[in-house]
């Protein structure tokens, strides 16, 4: 049987003409002919695919060259969310002592609430107000030594102590309202100044290097740059005294000149004793607890003004602490209970720079050294979208 061959004709290329088909030598070109064909490839194939291999492996090329199932690398200039933080170790416990490593004699540091007559600096010295001198503490060997800094009697009684950031000066408040920095590595002063203030400097911290922030007794707040003559940059006004009832939160970007005091963020006014205790919860930095003579513990969202949670401690609240490496809260209370509580997350309560040790000070005239928050080696920072939600709590006598 032979086969019919068509003429070309103008038949459309996309619409099949059924008359023009010849099914029988379709099928023949389908089955048969490529049957044949691919045996007589067979022995072809092997050395085919034996010079491909050597071609490959000669041109150092891979062996796909298109690959749909392999993620595709991130962009250079594409930017990665950040690795999360290491989580520490659940199954290890942490050893809380409930006794001081080192008691120290303080006999003459003032009872008065509002003052802040501790601070720790950090290159490991502990300053302490003892009415009209400052002690600097250092630890060496286990061994607490101290030297005074060459105050003079007229400078009267000194009602706060704040170490810059370096380590190396530190600021003193007294109580006629003036404000001296000193240089502890020469034992010499550097400035004296009168920061507006009426009634003692009951409050001092550092905002930086450079920036030092006064409280007074007569409720307004100072903003010090300590590098210029005329140093006062911003006020801000809102307190009766620096230690009432109310917590204001600021805007320090927002801050006014001395001639126009700056308005406050939010107002809480919750608490019904004066607040002593403030402190920022390193990993959530709009989380703030203040504790008050009521014994209460507040959390607040400094963003939205909300308050979080609030705990009965029963007693009063003089300072509070958070721990770096760890969702935890140290609070230092006065009448009746006069005690440290370790929260899971003093009347004067600071850390050293090792994060894992406190200084509390109480009118006993005695100053106490806790190892409470252990070795900030073995303890990695965690982050908790509301780490004090829950109320754990240990109590330190």
């Amino acid at each position: 049987m032979g086969f019919k061959h068509y003429s070309d004709n103008n038949y459309d290329r996309f619409i099949p003409n059924r008359s023009a088909m010849y099914f029988g030598y379709a099928q023949y070109m389908l089955t048969t002919k490529n049957a044949t064909l691919g045996k007589q490839n067979d022995s072809s194939s092997a050395w085919s695919e034996l010079y491909q291999k050597i071609l490959l492996e000669a041109a150092n090329l891979p062996t796909r060259i298109l690959a749909f199932r392999n993620k595709p690398s991130n962009p250079k200039n594409t930017l990665s969310p950040p690795p999360p933080p290491p989580q520490s170790n659940p199954s290890k416990s942490r050893h809380i002592p409930h006794s001081c490593e080192i008691t120290l004699n303080a006999t003459d540091i003032l009872e008065c609430f509002p003052l802040n007559l501790l601070d720790w600096g950090r290159t490991g010295v502990l300053s302490i107000a003892l009415n009209d001198i400052v002690v600097l503490c250092s630890d060496s060997d286990g061994f607490y030594d101290s030297v005074a800094l060459p105050t003079t009697l007229e400078d009267g009684p000194i009602t706060s102590v704040s170490w810059q950031p370096d380590g190396h000066i530190l600021a003193i408040g007294l109580m006629n309202s003036i404000v001296q920095l000193w240089d502890t590595s020469t034992m010499t002063r550097i400035s004296t100044w009168s920061v507006g203030h009426r009634f003692a400097v009951s409050s001092l911290a550092w905002n930086n290097s450079h920036i030092l922030t006064t409280g007074a007794l007569d409720g307004k707040i100072v903003n010090n740059d300590v590098r210029v003559r005329t140093h006062i940059v911003s006020t801000y006004s809102g307190h009766t005294q620096v230690c009432d009832n109310v917590v204001h939160i600021w805007d320090r970007s927002a801050a006014s000149s001395n001639s126009r005091p700056t308005r406050w963020l939010h107002k809480f006014e919750e608490h019904t004793a004066p607040v002593k205790a403030l402190a920022w919860c390193p990993f959530q930095c709009n989380l703030l607890a203040s504790g008050e003579g009521d014994q209460c513990i507040k959390m607040w969202n400094t963003h939205t003004g909300a308050r979080l949670n609030s705990v009965d401690t029963g007693s009063e609240v003089g300072a509070l602490l958070c721990n770096e490496n760890e969702c935890e809260l140290l609070s230092s209370h006065g009448f009746p209970q006069n005690q440290l509580t370790l929260w899971k997350y003093p009347s004067m309560l600071k850390k050293s720079p090792d994060g894992c040790k406190v200084a509390s000070a109480a009118n006993d005239g005695t100053v106490k050294i806790w190892n409470i928050f252990g070795n900030p080696a073995a303890a990695a920072p965690k982050t908790n979208n509301q780490p004090f939600a829950n109320f754990n709590h240990s109590s330190i006598r």
